[in-house]
């Protein structure tokens, strides 16, 4: 597939190796902010790993990680990049690689400071909003990065061919009615001291399902995703509930939505098995009523064994995951079409050529003469 990433407003990309074998990263300097200088990291597969069996669909995806969470997800690029789709991940400053000492994991106060991000990123893969490009563009949004995305793209009408929503954060877990009641002392705390820490909630099970290191599958990396995850701060989750209320007032995104949730929810207050094959993070149920507040044209698919973050469950569900998502961009977005062939030219009529040949003067006259031709009878 092509590389068409030359340069961002930052200067010359310069793509490093990548924590990830056969991966690379660009970091992208972002607006200084109250805690110092503030950076994001772009993620793509090496050039020279890059597979060329596959016809360029003429489509880019940008993925967007969750809450404490990183790019490692090999697999989903792989997924991607079998449909001839170029991938690129993004992690969000204060998130994984983008995670500087000085700074509060995690901290904004409002989701539209994400904007920097992803225009930064954007800018890379050719997307920015002044580019001509033929290629179109697809985001993939996990969790809190499905919040986000879902925002950016309804306030970005005509950018993106697609968006894809794996468990999006779109209401709170107590849904509606518990956010309402948690919101004024949220705020309150939030202008008195936004940086402040929450009681953490994250008892550990979620991350026994997926991290290797105790009984997942998946080698997750505790510098980028604390076991314990972190505790949020009044700050950031006050910007939580607004987007969440902006999405319950309905965000008219025009572009093709899918959305992939778990069939059911396992509350995170005792371990136990249903917590292999269910959401322990969010409320799907709650999620699933804002689905249609999307947008005009919104593809809910609940998978039955689906973990939170759905291309973690185990093959046979991931296999339902794929299975979906391919129909779904075959269906909406689909692989760039081949170009028309030229037609055949038609054949030229006998009397264009005469009329060519006559006034070249290299054939007779386009017209037979038809005056009658004078003869002598010698009878008369």
């Amino acid at each position: 597939m092509s590389d068409v990433a030359t340069e961002v407003t930052t200067g010359p990309t310069i793509w490093v190796p990548d924590v990830l074998p056969g991966f690379e990263q660009f970091t992208l300097e972002l607006t200084e902010d109250v805690e110092g200088p503030v950076v994001a990291t772009l993620v793509r597969r090496a050039r020279d790993a890059a597979r060329a069996d596959v016809p360029d669909a003429g489509v880019d995806v940008l993925y967007v990680h969750g809450w404490t969470d990183y790019f490692f997800q090999t697999h989903l690029a792989d997924f991607w990049e079998s449909l001839g789709v170029r991938f690129h991940a993004l992690d969000l400053r204060k998130y994984g690689r983008s995670l500087r000492e000085h700074q509060t994991p995690g901290f904004v106060l409002s989701l539209k400071t994400y904007d920097e991000d992803v225009e930064a990123a954007l800018a890379v893969l050719g997307h920015g909003p002044d580019a001509v490009t033929d290629r179109r563009l697809v985001l993939m949004g996990h969790s809190t990065g499905g919040l986000v995305l879902s925002l950016w793209t309804a306030y970005h009408p005509g950018r993106v061919a697609g968006l894809v929503l794996n468990s999006p954060w779109l209401e709170f877990q107590t849904r509606q009615v518990g956010r309402r009641m948690l919101e004024p002392g949220v705020r309150a705390q939030a202008a008195l001291a936004p940086r402040s820490h929450l009681v953490n909630v994250d008892l550990g099970y979620y991350i026994r399902t997926v991290s290797n290191r105790f009984e997942g599958e998946w080698d997750i990396d505790p510098r980028f995703r604390p076991d314990e995850g972190w505790r949020a701060t009044p700050g950031w989750l006050a910007a939580i509930f607004r987007g969440q209320e902006r999405v319950r007032r309905g965000l008219g995104i025009e572009a093709p939505v899918l959305v992939l949730l778990s069939a059911a929810s396992t509350p995170p207050v005792r371990w136990s098995e249903a917590m292999r094959r269910t959401d322990t993070v969010l409320d799907v149920v709650g999620i699933a009523r804002r689905v249609p507040r999307l947008g005009s044209v919104v593809t809910l698919v609940q998978v039955d064994g689906a973990l939170h973050d759905v291309t973690l469950s185990a093959p046979e569900v991931r296999d339902v995951v794929w299975r979906e998502t391919a129909r779904w961009f075959h269906g909406y977005v689909g692989a760039r079409p081949a170009p028309e062939p030229e037609p055949e030219p038609e054949p030229e009529p006998a009397w264009v050529a005469r009329l060519r040949g006559w006034l070249t003067g290299r054939g007779p006259s386009p017209a037979p003469d038809r005056r009658r031709s004078r003869t002598t009878d010698p009878s008369r």
